[in-house]
């Protein structure tokens, strides 16, 4: 007798479990703009800390760690080319806000070098200048019109592997384990 019961209670709460994760679902498409049953009518309600942000454990936000890691491989790629092409500064005629730069590229040179393993030279500067690995002056480089602007390493190159390698793991492990 207390075997059917403990099947028979094991039953429903898998029943239980499955009916509360297919109404979770089903609200979740009712709110999600791209989906078959999007309903304009209800409005989701978010925290300033979610605004903007993939739902925790959602393949997007999964999705979102990997591309973050891969743009600071791609960062510790871009430093290890100037690292290895660039000249030493001459210190003496830099400015003080420069000093600690050690390697210089035109940006030019660095096309040159850097659009035979990717095409995102400009979006990939723009971050490790961000990240303050990089110094260059403008907003943005352009090719031709940009070629003779100096492109800075901002620090010695073992310290920006740390520095990337860090990040990269942090965007990993800031994310649950992979969805099924």
């Amino acid at each position: 007798m207390k075997r059917g019961n403990y099947r028979s209670s094991s039953l429903t709460d898998l029943i239980s479990a499955f009916d509360t994760k297919a109404n979770s679902h089903t609200a979740l498409q009712k709110v999600t703009a791209f989906s078959g049953q999007f309903d304009k009518n209800i409005k989701p309600t978010f925290s300033k800390e979610e605004y903007g942000k993939p739902i925790p454990g959602s393949m997007t936000e999964f999705r979102g760690a990997e591309a973050q890691a891969r743009v600071c491989s791609e960062m510790k790629e871009l430093c290890s080319i100037i690292h290895d092409y660039g000249k030493s500064p001459c210190k003496s005629l830099l400015p003080p806000e420069l000093q600690d730069a050690t390697k210089v590229i035109s940006f030019g040179e660095l096309f040159s070098i850097y659009t035979v393993i990717s095409d995102k030279l400009v979006g990939i500067l723009l971050r490790t200048r961000k990240h303050h690995l990089t110094f260059f002056e403008g907003e943005v480089l352009f090719q031709k019109r940009d070629d003779d602007v100096p492109v800075f390493l901002m620090m010695p190159m073992d310290e920006i592997k740390t520095y990337c390698d860090n990040k990269a793991m942090q965007a990993r492990r800031s994310v649950s384990p992979m969805p099924q």
